[in-house]
């Protein structure tokens, strides 16, 4: 099979049919042979029955019907574990990203040999509220991944197989799906300037302002994992180390000028007596004890058995 499109969405089920329509199109005018495969997120509205309705008059459609909302991650996740196509292609369902770019971006994964293809809506139909964030999010992720794409979130993105098989996509990792392959060792990551259309139905659907503040959150999250997740102590051994030096210097320190004071036969202020002391202290007890936990979280997570285990209603 050359082609599985990989299709997250919740709540579009003015868009569905168009979408399947419009892709179906795509994939005869090129003789590809291909599947398309729905991840139902859990909506509430018709979407499930618009994805039958396609399946009924198109053989390559398959789906996954979440008995809740998870997100966008899981519903990547689970799509990619399904997918069987050669090449892989995800996308938004909301029309605001074309089917017409999947020629190309296939013929970059096969001819060109990229592991993955990402898309560049270099011109946006977005709001400043939305555009500003974003541009300030991807400037933060390529100097952290060192991975130069302009456009770390876009939907619209193509995949060699073995790449989607040896990710792992969670939480809300599918921003930082390029870094994820770079992680796996998929360094052949380029990028396609695409098309974005402005939104013809409804409201976005996957996140909200919280997703920039969590982004952030992610990104530390996996920029330090990939440092430091297999070795630890070469990062908490080497600051611990410099904090007991720091500390058993301050001691030597105060106990010099203790002593100092009483060969001079003068009076000296208790060092507990000032309240910086205490503050100083217990900044860093906190600090530390609140980092080490959500690290050592963070790891507990990513070893859970039960970390990516979705209800699944129903599928075909």
């Amino acid at each position: 099979m050359n082609i599985s499109v990989v299709i997250p969405l919740y709540n579009e089920e003015e868009s569905i049919p168009e979408l399947g329509k419009w892709i179906e199109r795509v994939m005869k005018s090129n003789s590809f042979s291909y599947e398309l495969v729905f991840i139902d997120d859990g909506s509430t509205d018709n979407s499930w029955i618009e994805i039958q309705k396609l399946r009924e008059n198109n053989a390559n459609v398959r789906a996954i019907k979440f008995r809740r909302n998870y997100g966008k991650s899981p519903g990547l996740y689970c799509g990619f574990q399904y997918a069987q196509g050669d090449v892989i292609i995800t996308m938004d369902a909301d029309l605001q990203d074309s089917p017409d770019e999947i020629p190309e971006l296939y013929r970059m994964i096969v001819e060109d040999g990229y592991d993955m293809v990402s898309g560049w809506k270099k011109k946006r139909y977005d709001p400043l509220s939305k555009t500003i964030p974003t541009k300030i999010f991807n400037a933060t992720a390529r100097a952290v991944s060192g991975i130069k794409l302009h456009d770390f979130n876009c939907g619209l993105k193509a995949y060699r197989k073995a790449v989607v098989k040896n990710i792992e996509v969670y939480n809300d990792m599918h921003r930082y799906i390029p870094y994820l392959a770079k992680n796996a060792g998929f360094n052949k990551i380029g990028e396609k300037i695409v098309q974005h259309q402005a939104r013809k139905y409804g409201n976005s659907k996957f996140g909200g302002l919280s997703r920039f503040f969590n982004g952030y959150l992610d990104l530390l999250t996996l920029w330090f994992l990939s440092k430091f997740g297999k070795k630890p102590m070469q990062f908490f051994g080497i600051v611990g180390s410099i904090m007991f030096f720091i500390g058993l210097l301050a001691v030597i320190i105060v106990g010099a000028l203790k002593i100092y004071a009483i060969n001079r036969a003068e009076s000296s202020r208790l060092v507990t007596e000032t309240p910086y002391f205490y503050i100083s202290l217990s900044s860093m007890i906190i600090g530390t004890q609140l980092f080490l936990a959500g690290f050592l979280g963070e790891l507990i997570t990513r070893n859970s058995s039960e970390r990516n285990s979705y209800k699944i209603e129903e599928e075909f």
